[in-house]
Order: C-alpha cells, then structure tokens, then sequence
C-alpha cells in the first residue's frame, strides 16, 4: 500500500509543479487554491508512505516522479523543448526511479 500511496502523492507533486505555472504568481484564485490543495495531498501520501518505506528511497521516487511528470508535461503543455538529450536524460531518472523500487 505505501508503494501506491507515493506513486500517487508524486502524481500530485506534479500537479502542484505545473499547477505553480498557472497561478501567475499566486494572482489567480482557483489556480492556488487548487495548487495549494495539491501540496497539501503530496505532502500527506509521502507521509503515509514513509510509514513503512525508507525515507531515502521514498523521497527519491517521490521527487523522481515529480521531476519526470512536471518535465514531460513541461514539454506536452507548455511547449517546452524535446531534444534527444533531454529525453534521454528523463529516461535516467526513470531507470533510477525503477531500480530504488527493485532494490526495496
């Protein structure tokens, strides 16, 4: 159960990530709020999941998923580059991403 409670809470690391684009420096009102409540989530599965977990590995996944997402959605919904190098390097982090979960 831990393994799924941060896979979802790095799910909602990235929504806070990207949802921090659009709040427009904290000026708009359902982007915070919604940002703010995806903090607050994240912060509260990671919790839950280093119950049982190894905070190492536990925070390493959390912020590789985060860091993955928040890249690959950079790149879908913000038009931000794709080059082969950074492909690449996101296919690194989730190799870590997947050998941390091998090794646990």
């Amino acid at each position: 159960m831990s393994w799924i409670f941060l896979f979802v809470a790095g799910l909602f690391e990235i929504g806070w990530a990207i949802g921090l684009k659009y709040t427009d420096g904290f000026s708009k009102p359902l982007p915070t709020l919604l940002t703010i409540a995806s903090m607050i989530v994240s912060l509260s599965l990671l919790g839950l999941a280093l119950k049982t977990l190894p905070v190492g590995t536990a925070y390493a996944v959390w912020t590789g998923i985060g860091t993955v997402g928040t890249a690959l959605l950079g790149i879908w919904l913000l038009g931000e580059p794709a080059t082969a190098v950074r492909l690449a390097c996101i296919g690194l982090i989730v190799s870590g991403i997947v050998g941390l979960k091998l090794v646990a």
